[in-house]
């Protein structure tokens, strides 16, 4: 079985009989050993301490009044997120229900940073088996920014970190869409190209061609499927659509805020201009298995999700949406 994603901590943890993640030792201790946890040259006794006990024992019990004895303001507040997330995982039997319980309470407040680490190790686990390369690449948006790279006529999804700013430097010329490197380093992902997914998987320097009619909607679509069904054991299909005429929007679920915001103007009957709309990149329409599982409001119509990018063509997709966001009558964790 090919792997993928080896930085994401997937080998260090436990499974459940249902196939749910659980925490272990070695995950924590590798958490706490990551370079942006590592305290500096000028940190404080106090700080330098909690973090050699936690190496050592990563299940320790920490008191605030141990987090407030920190020197360094910006170090007690991230020491405060770091314990919370780790008491979150602990708090929970799998780190699904841990998802599930930090998309679904109002009350935890973590940096979005957190949460992307989250859901990267959980839709590794959700995708165990894949050997789809299309699909593996469409899913890195559940936990990468990614930024649009128009070329020509196709609309190209490159990793925000790895492209940078609101001027992408690299130039996709055709020797690119054809699997050749530019002289940025960034690849579109293709036929030719796609067994070099195995071993690049952790850099995140392949683009996707997510023009309509091409395999990055419905990869991105089968990617969904999976994380839906992983997480909330429903069965569901997911088809792209090239256009959305004359649909009722009786339900829709915007996969980022942008989304969101466009599909709360449409349900609301206003008529969006062409650029705005210009901003929603693909519409899915989601086909439930079991029609009894939906909310009586929706009855015969369609589901819909829609997926759009910023002003400036960014695009961070929100995946708790689809876990939060379904008609679903009672949405239980499948793990």
């Amino acid at each position: 079985m090919k792997d993928f994603w080896i930085a994401c901590g997937y080998h260090l943890l436990d499974h459940n009989a249902s196939g749910g993640l659980v925490v272990t030792d070695e995950f924590l201790k590798a958490y706490f050993a990551r370079p942006e946890l590592m305290p500096p040259d000028d940190a404080c006794k106090v700080e330098r301490r909690l973090h050699r006990e936690l190496l050592s024992d990563p299940r320790r019990a920490v008191a605030a009044t141990d987090v407030a004895a920190i020197a360094d303001t910006d170090a007690r507040e991230n020491w405060h997120f770091v314990l919370a997330f780790r008491d979150l995982l602990l708090g929970q039997p799998t780190l699904e229900a841990a998802y599930l319980a930090l998309v679904r309470s109002p009350s935890v407040n973590l940096p979005p940073l957190f949460l992307n680490q989250l859901v990267h190790v959980i839709v590794r686990n959700a995708l165990h088996g894949c050997e789809d390369p299309y699909v593996l690449r469409a899913a890195e948006l559940f936990f990468r920014p990614q930024r649009i790279v128009p070329h020509e006529h196709s609309l190209l999804l490159g990793d925000e970190e790895v492209i940078g700013g609101p001027s992408p430097t690299p130039v996709l010329s055709l020797i690119s869409m054809l699997g050749a490197a530019t002289s940025a380093g960034v690849d579109v992902l293709s036929e030719e190209n796609a067994d070099s997914y195995w071993h690049r998987s952790d850099r995140f320097d392949l683009a996707l061609d997510f023009t309509g009619g091409t395999r990055g909607p419905a990869a991105l679509a089968e990617a969904m499927r999976c994380w839906i069904c992983h997480l909330l054991g429903v069965d569901v299909a997911i088809e792209p659509l090239t256009a959305l005429r004359n649909a009722k929007l009786t339900w829709y679920v915007g996969l980022d805020a942008e989304a969101t915001g466009i599909g709360d103007r449409l349900w609301h009957g206003e008529t969006l201009d062409d650029r705005t709309m210009a901003r929603v990149l693909t519409l899915f329409r989601v086909i439930f298995a079991d029609a009894a599982l939906l909310v009586d409001a929706v009855g015969r119509e369609p589901v819909y999700l829609i997926f759009a990018m910023t002003s400036d063509q960014l695009v961070r997709m929100k995946p708790q949406n689809l876990l939060t966001g379904l008609p679903i009558k009672h949405l239980e964790a499948a793990t």
